[in-house]
């Protein structure tokens, strides 16, 4: 089994996986990064959203073998105490009911807002229509990513 070096949330970690094996599976099970979930296994619904150099992508999908010298970012990392100001705001509007689609819906939003940092409405419900919300939170996690856009600017 090949053994692999990558920086996440600012640490080089190691591990030893199967060159097929999905960044997920590392994060969860050989790192125990358990913020990042599994939901669909194909790239459709958000749950295992990470950021790969600040994109955030599907960590289902990427295989650890095709990983090198990218910064990798899961939930853990995007802010050390929990205060980024997309974590407030989802407190602030109580969007969670069940909070499984989180972690990929807030580095999703996260992501989104760096590259447009003032969105319309509209804007925001392009940007998180890929992530799926099996409770339909979606009017408060919209609400949320523009009070936290406002936060940031």
């Amino acid at each position: 089994m090949p053994n692999y070096t990558l920086k996440i949330n600012g640490e080089l970690k190691s591990f030893s996986a199967d060159e097929d094996t999905p960044l997920l599976w590392v994060l969860r099970d050989e790192l125990n990064l358990v913020g990042t979930k599994f939901g669909c296994g194909i790239a459709q619904c958000g749950a295992c959203t990470i950021h790969l150099n600040g994109i955030a992508m599907r960590s289902c999908q990427l295989k650890v073998s095709e990983l090198d010298s990218e910064e990798i970012t899961t939930i853990e990392g995007l802010s050390k105490e929990g205060d980024h100001p997309l974590q407030e705001a989802w407190k602030e509007v109580d969007v969670p009911q069940c909070g499984y689609c989180q972690a990929g819906q807030i580095m999703t939003a996260a992501s989104f807002l760096k590259d447009n940092p003032s969105p319309s409405q509209e804007e925001i419900r392009q940007a998180m229509h890929g992530n799926l919300c099996r409770c339909a939170s979606y009017n408060r996690i919209e609400k949320a990513v523009a009070i936290a856009a406002k936060k940031m600017s």
